[in-house]
């Protein structure tokens, strides 16, 4: 198969994209040091995501990957350049962009359903949108843990409940950063297949940081390669697969290309 590697997106079937949501132009974010150094995390980067991609971001520890979805979250600012989220300047954090963090963070003293329902009583939303907690609880597959408190389900579990957390809140866009990266890969496969499932009934945008090559290949419509510090946007891979199949050789096919455009050495058995 030949692989293509321009930038417009080409996305199956299943899920129709609409016009651009997010857009980052010329961003440049610096951080300074106790000793009064500079590092530089992302410079010049530049992306326009529509709505309704799943995008993949990957590249090298410390290229900026998490700076950049927090970017886009609003957690944090640009010294330089501009993040938009429907055509209006992002200023802070919104509900509208749901971010489920790597290690969940769940609150410990809070059961399931209530870190579930965290967001809604905060926003003073809780009464009129309480039924929903059961249903958020059933498409994350954790029916029947409404009761237990994080330290007694598994790390797995405690990512379904950050996600379905971020979902209750009805976000157009979902920020994932590395949310499996801790789990076992049975674990982060079916994690994997729900995410999927959730994009294509909901049709959400959802922007994806990962280390993981094939993650990257079987979640995203685009795979943004990002460069070692400063980050800047190498390459954007269009996946354009059937079918979801980590085996065929379609998916080998990207593998290869990305590991390739990653520096790594691929060798015909991998």
């Amino acid at each position: 198969m030949s692989v293509a590697t321009a930038a417009e997106p080409e996305v199956s079937p299943q899920v129709a994209l609409g016009e651009s949501i997010i857009s980052i132009k010329h961003i440049e974010r610096d951080f300074v040091g106790d000793d009064g150094s500079v590092t530089q995390a992302l410079s010049d980067v530049n992306l326009d995501i529509r709505k309704g991609e799943l995008i993949s971001i990957i590249g090298p520890s410390g290229c900026g990957k998490t700076t950049l979805l927090r970017l886009i979250s609003g957690l944090d600012k640009p010294q330089r350049g501009e993040v938009t989220f429907k055509g209006h300047e992002i200023e802070g954090p919104n509900p509208e962009r749901g971010y489920v963090f790597q290690q969940g963070s769940l609150f410990p003293w809070l059961t399931v359903e209530e870190n579930i329902a965290f967001g809604l009583k905060a926003q003073g939303k809780y009464k009129e949108h309480k039924d929903e907690v059961g249903e958020y609880l059933n498409k994350v597959g954790l029916a029947g843990f409404e009761k237990s408190y994080p330290h007694q389900i598994s790390g797995g579990m405690a990512q379904r409940v950050a996600i379905a957390r971020a979902l209750i809140d009805h976000p157009e866009v979902l920020l994932l950063d590395e949310p499996m990266g801790a789990l076992d890969s049975f674990t982060r496969a079916d994690l994997q297949d729900r995410l999927l499932d959730l994009w294509e009934k909901y049709h959400m945008t959802m922007i994806l940081v990962t280390h993981d090559v094939d993650e990257a290949i079987y979640l995203g419509n685009r795979v943004v390669i990002m460069t070692p510090r400063p980050g800047r946007i190498k390459e954007i891979v269009p996946i354009n697969l059937a079918h979801r199949d980590r085996v065929s050789d379609d998916f080998t096919a990207y593998r290869k290309q990305l590991l390739t455009k990653l520096h790594f050495n691929v060798h015909d058995h991998d």
